[in-house]
Order: structure tokens, then sequence, then C-alpha cells
């Protein structure tokens, strides 16, 4: 198979605009252009996404960022602690009725989300930075601080959401233009960070406003939030490519982090008498810090990827094997990493590996449909295609994908089936493009 690389020859913005009204339609919900309450402010403003529509956009879409990401963490101590803290901090919050869950995720990059519909999640990398419970608290509160102020649905009644694709998972993922963006591509997948909101600085201002306000609600020392602002800050400053998603969804300034002493010395010094838990944090995190070195080396690993060194990236991945051979992560960045230097046999030993780790997790099983179309195993591969389907479906590039290996096996009809279906969903590339030559030769379109 030829190295199809998805490219939109329209902008993310002009994509988006034109997306908000036929993916709203495409939901089956109507969009509503009607003036809301704002829940934090009590003022009215322009909102045409309804609370339905914000969870029916979550449910749809934040199961394959989670995916993206590596799948939710298998640790779970870990993600029952997370949760628990994030659910402390809701009774204290402006929505209260929302459907919030909180997991962490397997991704090594440094970040923290958050959906419309009140899903959170923060990636292993971030927390691996947070020195105590009070930080983690600060950290989820924030998140919490953009779903109660609605900022996604705000940016999407105004036409400016940057990357919360509203229909069609994948259609825009050829606008990123980033490396990342670029490996994406080439392996028909979601770059890490496609689908979460880039929030602007009045955002981040309000959000850090409102979580500062729930953690010591619910209890915190106001130092922990100082303590968050001041470890972002930092990284803000080094501007390793670990924070790069970070801090593009997140707008960092030092404003940010004065602002934080300000309230703490002030507004919220009362506080002070209230626990950091950093005993607790370090007790619950143990065995997610015992993985350090191994994140360490995937880190090291995805930023030689980032500048397509691959050999060298291949070496960080076989280093933080050496130190966590049943990591899922691990084996997952080691087949990518395989797979772009046209390697799929070591892939598929990478693949099976991670399968057998984390059978419900759907990654494993695309890179495995790839590898085995690049060998020609055209049957594998499709049964490779369905069961990432079965595990998730909704992304446009498997329905090409599985056409794809039907075209090998000379099933013509359901490979046409196929493609039809894509190309209801997505106009433009070369799968696309693909796709009409084939139903074209074969007499489906005259």
């Amino acid at each position: 198979m030829k190295n199809i690389i998805f490219q939109d020859n329209i902008s993310r913005r002009q994509f988006l605009k034109k997306s908000l009204y036929t993916g709203l339609a495409a939901t089956g919900l109507p969009a509503l252009y009607a003036c809301a309450i704002n829940p934090v402010t009590g003022e009215k403003q322009f909102i045409m996404i309804s609370r339905a529509q914000e969870i029916q956009m979550d449910h749809a879409q934040s199961p394959h960022q989670f995916s993206s990401d590596y799948g939710v963490s298998q640790d779970i101590r870990l993600n029952k602690y997370v949760n628990r803290i994030g659910m402390k901090l809701t009774a204290h919050v402006h929505r209260p009725d929302m459907p919030y869950s909180f997991r962490c995720v397997n991704a090594t990059y440094v970040n923290a989300y958050a959906f419309p519909g009140g899903s959170i999640a923060a990636t292993r990398g971030i927390l691996l930075k947070l020195e105590n419970e009070a930080q983690l608290a600060s950290l989820l509160g924030h998140e919490l601080g953009h779903v109660n102020a609605r900022h996604a649905a705000q940016q999407m009644s105004k036409g400016t959401l940057a990357s919360l694709v509203i229909g069609g998972l994948t259609i825009a993922a050829g606008s990123k233009s980033d490396t990342a963006g670029e490996i994406a591509q080439q392996l028909g997948m979601l770059s890490q960070g496609l689908l979460i909101s880039y929030y602007s600085r009045e955002n981040e201002r309000q959000a850090d406003s409102l979580g500062n306000e729930y953690m010591v609600k619910a209890g915190y020392s106001s130092r922990g939030f100082v303590g968050l602002m001041n470890i972002l800050n930092s990284m803000h400053k080094q501007n390793s490519s670990s924070v790069q998603t970070l801090f593009a969804s997140h707008p960092m300034s030092s404003e940010r982090y004065n602002t934080a002493v300000r309230k703490d010395q002030t507004q919220y010094k009362f506080s002070h008498k209230y626990p950091l838990n950093r005993e607790r944090y370090m007790d619950n995190t143990a065995s997610l810090r015992r993985l350090k070195p191994a994140i360490e080396k995937m880190q090291q690993g995805d930023s030689f990827m980032m500048k397509k060194q691959y050999s060298k990236a291949e070496k960080a991945y076989k280093s933080a094997l050496r130190k966590a051979p049943n990591d899922y992560t691990a084996n997952i960045m080691m087949a990518k990493c395989l797979l772009i230097q046209k390697k799929p046999l070591k892939t598929l030993k990478f693949t099976k590996k991670a399968n057998k780790l984390y059978p419900s997790e759907a990654q494993a099983y695309h890179l495995s449909g790839l590898a085995n179309l690049k060998l020609k195993h055209f049957n594998r591969a499709y049964n490779q295609f369905m069961k990432y389907d079965n595990y998730l479906p909704g992304n446009p590039h498997t329905i090409f994908f599985k056409g794809y290996s039907l075209e090998g096996m000379e099933e013509i009809e359901p490979a046409a089936n196929d493609y039809q279906q894509y190309l209801n969903v997505v106009h433009q590339g070369e799968y696309a493009q693909h796709a009409y030559k084939r139903l074209k030769e074969w007499g489906y379109i005259k």
C-alpha cells in the first residue's frame, strides 16, 4: 500500500465554521440560536449549544481522545484516586448536574483536559509533575472551571473552536501541520490533542479563578494552587516537546502565577490551615512514580519522533521497554516508530504484545491492520480493523481501511459500500480520491 496522506485543502477554521452547522445536523440535534444564562457569571450570552448537545458531543468525541492517549490507565488504584478527588470538587461547582468523570490516561506528554459534557482526564506525564493532592485538586478544579463556564460551547457558538470537531472525528486531522499530525495522518490515526479544546487567555484566567475557588471550598490550601501555577510556569519557560500540547491548548503566562500568589495571600489566606496532603498523594501515585524512568525514555522517544529522527526514537523506546516491558504505551509507541520506518513484521511483534496487555484498547488493532496491509495480508488486516471498529466505532478512516482491505481481497461490492460510506463523511484528501477513483472504475459512479 502506498503511504496515503490525508490533506485538507481548507483551513481548520474554515472547516470548523462550516462543520458547526453540518455537524450539529448530523447528530440529529438542532442548532440553538438563543441567549443563555452563563451559570458562573449569571449574565446572558449567545450560546447555540445546549446542555444535551454538550453531553452528546462529549460521549461521541472523548473515547477517541482517550484512545489516542493510549487508553485509560489500567492502574485501578490510581484511577479511583483521581476520580475521588475530582468528585470531591463537584460538590462546589456551578453546574452540579453535569455527568462528571475523572481519569488518568496513559499518555506521557504533560496535559489535562476536559470535554464539554464533564469528561476530564489527566495524563501520566502531568501527574508525575505534581507534588501533592492539593495540586491535583487545583488541576482538576481548573478543568472543571472550563466545563462550568461553558468555554467550549462559547467557542463553538462563535465559530472559533480550534480542535473539538463536531461532526466526523478525523475530517479535520489533515489540517494539523506539525510533525505529530503528519505522522498520525500517515498512520490514518488521530493526532494527540486533536480533539482537545484550545482556550483563550481570558478562558484560562476564568478557569484558574474557578479552579482555585473549587479546591479551597473542597478543603485544600490555596498554596496547592500556587504550587500548580509555579510548576506550569517553570515548564512553560523550559518549553520542552512534552508540554507543547499543554500550552497550545492552555496558554500560560507569568500573570497567571502572580494572580494565584496574590489571591493566596489575600482572598484565600484563611485556607493556609487546610492540608496539602503530600503523603496521601505520594502513596496513591507510588506505582506511577516507579514507572518514571520508563516514561522519561518514552518522552525522549517522542521528542525524536517530532524531529523525524526515527532510529534515535527507536533506541529510546527500546530503553523504555527494558525498564517497563509490560507497559502498553511503550509497546504502541515502538509499533508506531517501526511502522513509520516501514518495518511491518517488527511492528506486529509489538502490536501483538500490546493486544495481550490491553485487549479492550483499540489503537493496537489499528496499527496491526496497517502492518498487515503493508504485508498484503488483506484478510488479517480486515479482521484487525473490524476489531478496532468494534471497540471504538466512529472513525471514518477505519471505514476506508476496511474498504481497502476488501479491495485487496477482491471483494468489490462490500469494498464499494465502505468507500461510499467513507465518502459520505470525508470529501477531500488522498483517501477520498482513492475511494472515488475505485467507485468510478467499478461503475458505481458515472
